[in-house]
This record gives C-alpha cells, sequence and structure tokens, in this order.
C-alpha cells in the first residue's frame, strides 16, 4: 500500500475548553480553562513507513542508534554503553504492579527499526506508530515536514474533538465489550493480554473522534513541545482563559525526586497499549505524564501540527 509522505491534518477550530481534570490523577489537575488558537494535527501517529522515509532522506540516526559516550557514564561497563532503548516485556504471572521494572527491560539494539530487539524488524508494522524516538528524534522529524510538535494545550483540545470536560475521547462512558475504542491493555497486566492487544496496532483501527482524529486514545503515547510540571497552574483569574499556554520553563521539569537524573522532562499524552483499568487508566484526553527528552521506549511515539493558512 503507498504510504503517504507525511500525514494529513485537520483543522482544529479556536475554543475555550477545560483543560485536566480534578477526577483522576493528581497531576492532571487543577482543571482549568484556557483557550487556543485555530491550528492543524495530524489525523494520526507518524508511522514507521512515514519515519523510514524521513531517515533515507536525511541520513538521520535517532538517539537510541547512537553510541553512548564514555565521559557522560564514568565508570560504566563497556557493555552497557551500546545504543539501544526500552522494551516493554511481559511477565510470566501476575507481580506486584508497584515495580515497573518487572516489565521494562534496557534491550542493547532496540530501536525504531528492530522495536523488540536486535534480531526484530518493522517488516509487516509499516503502518504502526514509530516508537523507541527521543524528544528529539521527533522534533527532527517536524523540521523537515515543516511542523512542530503540538503543545499540551493544543494536543488535549484536539483529542478532546469538542466534547468539553469529557473522560474519553468518545464521550463520559467507558467502552463497552461490543465495540472496542482504543488500543490499550484488555487483560491481565502485565502478563496475559486479550488477543489483539498487548502491543501497537496500525494507525486508524478504532473509530475516529469528532474532529476525525485517530488513535488520540492509547496504542502510543505522544510527545507533545511543553516541559513538564507535577501539577497545571493554579489560575485565579475567574474574568479570562489563558490563550495558548505553555508549560514552565527546562529547570522545573527535572524530577526532584531523583535528583541524579539531571535529564529535563516533556510532557507525554495519550497513553498506550499498556495502560490498564487495573495499572494505569490514563487512555483519556486529561492524561499526562513525564518523560526524559533522552529516552525513548516502545510505547511512545508522536504526531505534528501545522499552521492554518490566514489564521
Amino acid at each position: 500500500m503507498e504510504t503517504q509522505i507525511v500525514s494529513e491534518v485537520r483543522r482544529i477550530p479556536a475554543q475555550t475548553f477545560i483543560m485536566g481534570s480534578d477526577r483522576h490523577y493528581q497531576e492532571e489537575g487543577p482543571a482549568h480553562r484556557v483557550a487556543v488558537d485555530v491550528f492543524a494535527i495530524e489525523t494520526h501517529p507518524v508511522t514507521n513507513a512515514q519515519f523510514a522515509h524521513f531517515t533515507r532522506d536525511t541520513g538521520y540516526v535517532t538517539v537510541a542508534e547512537r553510541p553512548l559516550d564514555p565521559a557522560e557514564f564514568p565508570g560504566a561497563p563497556a557493555e552497557n554503553l551500546q545504543p539501544g532503548s526500552m522494551v516493554f516485556t511481559p511477565t510470566p504471572g501476575p507481580v506486584d504492579l508497584r515495580h515497573l521494572s518487572q516489565w521494562w527491560t534496557w534491550t542493547v539494539g532496540a530501536s525504531w527499526q528492530h522495536p523488540m530487539g536486535p534480531v526484530s524488524s518493522t517488516a509487516g508494522l509499516e503502518q504502526h506508530p514509530v516508537v523507541h524516538v527521543a524528544h528529539e528524534d521527533a522534533e527532527a522529524y517536524a523540521r523537515w515536514a515543516g511542523r512542530s510538535l503540538p503543545t499540551e494545550a493544543q494536543w488535549e483540545a484536539a483529542a478532546r474533538g469538542g466534547l468539553d470536560g469529557a473522560d474519553f475521547t468518545w464521550g463520559d462512558d467507558p467502552e463497552s465489550e461490543s465495540r472496542p475504542l482504543a488500543n490499550y491493555w484488555h487483560g491481565d497486566f502485565p502478563w496475559r493480554a486479550e488477543a489483539g492487544y498487548g502491543t501497537t496496532t496500525a494507525v486508524g483501527g478504532f473509530p475516529p473522534n469528532e474532529y476525525g482524529l485517530r488513535d488520540m486514545a492509547g496504542n502510543v503515547w505522544e510527545w507533545t513541545a511543553d516541559w513538564y510540571s507535577d501539577r497545571h497552574p493554579d489560575t485565579t483569574e475567574s474574568c479570562c482563559a489563558p490563550r495558548n499556554p505553555r508549560g514552565p520553563g527546562r529547570s522545573e521539569s527535572f524530577d526532584p525526586r531523583q535528583p541524579q537524573f539531571l535529564v529535563p522532562r516533556k510532557v507525554i499524552k495519550g497513553g498506550s497499549f499498556l495502560c490498564a483499568d487495573s495499572y494505569c487508566r490514563r487512555y483519556r484526553p486529561a492524561a499526562r505524564r513525564p518523560q526524559m527528552i533522552d529516552t525513548g521506549m516502545s510505547h511512545i511515539g508522536f504526531r505534528c501540527v501545522a499552521d492554518v493558512p490566514g489564521s
């Protein structure tokens, strides 16, 4: 099947909406009104086929494919300085969900071209979202495509599809067994997924939201342009909603609970195929998580935004 070099976009109207939520996880609050100007966003996450076209055109090498600098990791064994990435590995049975290291494995040779490790490939996965991309990889693709990464507010406005304040991209009611609506974890997490779940799926396999956008819930988390903070800002002005808000500064994005990791973090949105109701019900527009900018994983991808001519 012929692949469009860059994705089709949909126009998202200027709007004021409720961003965040006070009903779920602490980092999603406080719910507050914001305004965004008109913009356009890609209808689905960037696929392996599209990213392959970008790398062939530019010769770009992703962060996961570059050897680590020994000077940055004094004393580290040479075998730990090989290129690689974090790969989801199902556990053999039920585990304590407080320890996510049980299902994440640093895998030498894992990259966007080898999503499960060096002996894997993207053959047959051309229309799946590209994964194992660090933030700078996503930015590089966006520049090549003449686009940019969305702000958190843009991404959330697009995901909501005009359903202001709704829990999900499709409304307030959870998915029913008779009508699958998103690629999130179905089954016993993290060891036994139902057939057809537990991994990425081809983009566009589930119904679009009201703006015609696919995979705004589940499949892969998506990078945004904004630095992360543990809460949205408290807004005290009742007269007007902040317009086109941005996150905090870079220096505020470091994790105070892990001072040994001096790597800034960006916001990722949308949840992934690993979001399970028993563990991480984050396949919702308000959901947000931090991600270190130098770290790609097997459940993180991205999509781009574009300017609207004449806006």
